[in-house]
């Protein structure tokens, strides 16, 4: 504390880059250290990264709270919280030019994701905390650095680091929550389901772009009906009843604005842990799900869309299929196609972002434009055909076509929010009703075809340097090029961005990405890398981590290398 107080007091006044003193050192306060990992450059440049760390023996924190992955990513990711507020509230306002004063951790949304910004084990408990040292225009404010250093974030710890000052009633719900629901997941495949919400969810968010839960008294709560509901054993709170969803297809319908793509949304977030109090804490989907729309304009790179689109005009392939601009029903049958390729289970679809002549082709259509003349084969007739023969079992929102009661082995109409199983009223009037529509795309599914991405299409590089940079959930910079994420929507937070492109640069320089190894081998590979070396291996500054990244699928690592713009891959026959 007194070296520090002395660099403080020397380079008080001086130009900012004299903060450049601190970098790479460690301060040993009274029962923790701070270390200065990262100074920035000027006081408008990014935050200086500084960590705290607190020996275990001065934290408290009980050992059975992260021990075991699931339990401690539940403790960190409370930890992450707690030390969020307390930040809120010892902030005093700004300390001078720029970001002087500012001290933030990555923030957290409603899902428990694995984040580099705390880190617990059994040695020390570590925050890692983003600060804009003080400066009045570009002169280091070196009474100002030290309030901050000496007052404010010795406070923020003391609150945060410390199991004393927790209220352990909270935490050990925080803790169980998250555990009961990694339970009851890896559980669904042993009971043949594909996903499970328990009875009295909140299903509906305040909006769009708000994930809270709408409130209480405006929303309903959810209910199974009876012939679908199950009971799941738990660790903590013993029994949950509420809806399983089989295996299979399933269809859900109903009218427009009663709950069906809100059941949807909440099954692809599903493959998350949510924090207690969401509304969605207890609805699981099968860890590989995936979100599947349509994307006019991504660009596709050597996709085996044949099983769904075949004979295209001008002879253009389908079996090796490139477009820097594919239209819905291209987009929707690559995403399909390339979801299967990396080993999805489980597909989410929703027609309203679907492209409508993917979806369905019925009687009249079939009889105006002969099928010699029509590429695309829907996915009404592929997707029994995709459960029965690879065993991927689909969950289709379907408000407009009663064509899917032929194909589905569940159908579930919401009402007013409310599940029912119409599955036996739906066949009946199916087999009342007859489509007369013929069944197109031949007897099989079709090739999956495996691809190999080819290290040279995936540079980096922006002049000399390494340019790697996440723009919100939406975007990332990859060297010269702009890799947009916006239609992956089981990206939840902009830390998962960022790591992405920082996993893509780390498969790179480790030869992951090798002209040898699949997009499927590629990101399984990077997968194990993650579980037995934890996020911090994938810092871009070799050994000195990050604060800002949080675990992505290999779902969404392959989405983004699927739309990497200069991307070559050849295909392994």
């Amino acid at each position: 504390m007194k070296k520090l107080e002395r660099i403080l007091s020397r380079i008080d006044g001086k130009s900012y880059k004299a903060y450049k003193d601190l970098q790479g050192q460690t301060f040993h306060f009274e029962d923790f250290d701070m270390i200065f990992s990262y100074i920035q450059g000027d006081p408008f440049a990014s935050p200086s990264m500084i960590s705290v760390k607190i020996p275990s023996g001065n934290a408290r924190f009980p050992r059975e709270s992260f021990e075991g992955k699931v339990r401690n990513r539940a403790t960190a990711d409370h930890i992450n919280r707690t030390m969020d507020r307390m930040i809120g509230r010892s902030r005093k306002g700004k300390k001078g030019s720029g970001k002087s004063g500012m001290i933030v951790i990555d923030t957290c949304g409603q899902e428990i994701l694995q984040k580099s910004s705390v880190v617990i084990n059994g040695d020390f408990v570590e925050a890692r905390l983003y600060v804009g040292l003080p400066a009045f225009g570009r002169k280091i404010a070196g009474k100002k650095a030290w309030e901050m250093l000496f007052r404010d974030i010795p406070a923020i710890v003391e609150q945060g680091l410390k199991f004393s000052n927790y209220n352990a009633k909270d935490f050990w719900k925080h803790v169980h929550s998250v555990e009961d629901q990694a339970f009851m997941r890896e559980s669904l495949s042993s009971r043949g389901l594909v996903a499970f919400i328990a009875d009295g969810s909140i299903l509906p968010r305040i909006s769009g772009v708000n994930q809270r839960p709408l409130c209480s008294s405006e929303a309903v709560a959810f209910r199974s009906p009876p012939s679908l509901c199950i009971e799941m054993e738990t660790p903590n709170v013993g029994t949950v009843s509420g809806m399983g969803i089989p295996e299979g297809i399933t269809l859900i319908a109903g009218g427009g604005y009663h709950g069906k793509s809100t059941l949807l949304r909440a099954l692809e977030r599903g493959v998350y842990d949510h924090i207690p109090g969401d509304g969605r804490e207890r609805v699981v989907s099968l860890p590989k799900a995936v979100k599947i729309r349509a994307e006019d304009g991504r660009r596709v790179e050597g996709v085996n869309i044949s099983p769904f689109i075949n004979n295209l005009p001008l002879g253009k392939d389908t079996v090796h299929f490139c477009s820097d601009e594919a239209s819905g029903s291209t987009s929707q049958a690559a995403n399909i196609m390339e979801a299967v390729e990396i080993g999805s289970d489980l597909l989410l679809l929703d027609e309203d972002t679907s492209a409508t002549n993917f979806m369905i082709r019925d009687t009249r259509m079939q009889r105006l434009v002969a099928k010699e003349r029509e590429p695309i084969t829907p996915f009404v007739d592929k997707v029994r055909q995709l459960y029965n023969e690879k065993g991927i079992s689909t969950v289709i929102v379907m408000g407009g076509s009663g064509d899917y009661f032929d194909v589905a082995d569940n159908i579930i109409m919401m009402d007013d929010f409310l599940p029912l199983d119409v599955t036996c009223e739906a066949r009946k009037i199916a087999s009342e009703n007859l489509t007369g529509r013929s069944k197109e795309g031949g007897g099989s599914f079709g090739e999956i075809t495996p691809r190999v991405p080819l290290p040279e299409s995936i540079d980096p590089e922006k002049g000399r340097k390494v340019k790697i940079k996440a723009r919100g959930n939406e975007n990332i910079q990859f060297g010269y090029e702009s890799i947009k994420l916006g239609y992956v929507e089981q990206i939840v937070h902009d830390s998962q961005t960022r790591a992405i492109g920082d996993i893509i640069y780390y498969a790179l320089r480790n030869k992951i990405i090798d002209e040898k190894n699949t997009l499927s081998e590629i990101v399984w590979k990077l997968e194990d890398v993650l579980d037995n070396y934890g996020i911090d291996e994938i810092s871009p500054f070799g050994n000195n981590p990050v604060g800002n990244h949080a675990r992505p699928r290999p779902f969404e690592i392959a989405a983004a290398i699927n739309r990497l713009r200069t991307l070559e891959v050849e295909q392994k026959v």
